[in-house]
């Protein structure tokens, strides 16, 4: 198994005009990313517009990012669904296909107890041979999978080894280190937190404007992991701008939206998501150009 840590970005899906899945454009930003020096990839998930797809458009995505990335980083798919059942059956095909481990976000839209999400992550853990991570993100699903759910899911699946939180509570997201077994990988999900997350014990990000200025991302890392904190801190600093423009319009067309402009095919966002237009397009080109990623 490789090492599930360091900087992963959660990918965007490509779409054509008629927003069919763009596979070319799809391996052109693994290659991007990879060169980069990422070490995971993240296919399907929230950025990835994984309310919008299929089972089937998860699976054929995941097989492209495996097959395109050829073992140069883990290839971490989102295999989270509203059921158990499908969320088992998601897992399946990425292990089948050569995943690395897969993440899975919590059941959004129903609201499951406490109870029910441990069962549902026993159930998916045991399901599969390589590791699972759990995602929280309660400001999209409306539902928190707590440090305590966690422990009670490590403690029964020993497949259980991880999760990415995205919550933007920092006390959150080292509570899942206190509660939880030496070893478990806790990811911050927050692209403003990398830092100080790193500073605190997180094995590493799972950072959106990665798909962006990955470079700037895994520079983040790198100058910690060389115990250099001031650049690591300078280097937040420097991306902090461009997550914060995710105000500027309606998640996920703002990441979108800025690899267009700065030359990489990730397309519209499917309808009824728009791109930036006027004002808020013209502040993310300033930002762009403030971060050296626009002439």
């Amino acid at each position: 198994m490789p090492e599930i840590e360091g900087i992963v970005v959660p990918l965007v899906t490509p779409f054509n005009r008629d927003e069919s899945i763009d596979e070319g454009a799809l391996r052109v930003i693994v290659d991007y990313l990879i060169d980069a020096g990422v070490d995971g990839l993240f296919p399907s998930g929230s950025q990835g517009e994984l309310y919008a797809l299929t089972s089937a458009e998860k699976k054929r995505v995941t097989e492209v990012v495996v097959e395109q990335a050829s073992g140069r980083a883990f290839v971490m798919p989102s295999t989270g669904a509203v059921t158990t059942r499908e969320s088992i059956d998601l897992t399946r095909h990425a292990e089948a296909f050569g995943a690395d481990a897969v993440s899975v976000i919590t059941p959004y839209f129903i609201q499951p107890s406490a109870d029910e999400q441990v069962e549902h992550y026993v159930a998916i853990s045991e399901s599969v041979g390589i590791p699972v991570l759990a995602y929280n993100n309660p400001a999209r699903t409306s539902v928190s999978f707590t440090p305590a759910m966690a422990s009670a899911v490590a403690k029964r699946a020993p497949g259980f080894v991880g999760i990415k939180d995205s919550s933007g509570d920092l006390t959150n997201t080292l509570d899942y280190m206190q509660r939880c077994p030496p070893g478990f990988r806790v990811f911050v999900g927050r692209d403003t937190l990398i830092h100080a997350a790193l500073c605190c014990g997180c094995v590493g990000a799972v950072a959106a404007t990665a798909n962006v200025a990955p470079e700037l991302v895994v520079g983040i890392y790198k100058a910690y992991q060389a115990g250099d904190l001031t650049l690591s801190l300078e280097l937040q600093h420097r991306l902090d701008p461009l997550r914060h423009a995710f105000n500027l319009g309606s998640f996920p067309v703002v990441v979108k939206d800025a690899m267009e402009l700065i030359g990489l095919p990730a397309g519209r966002s499917r309808a009824p998501i728009r791109s930036l237009e006027g004002k808020a397009r013209e502040q993310l080109i300033q930002i762009l150009k403030d971060m050296g990623k626009l002439g």
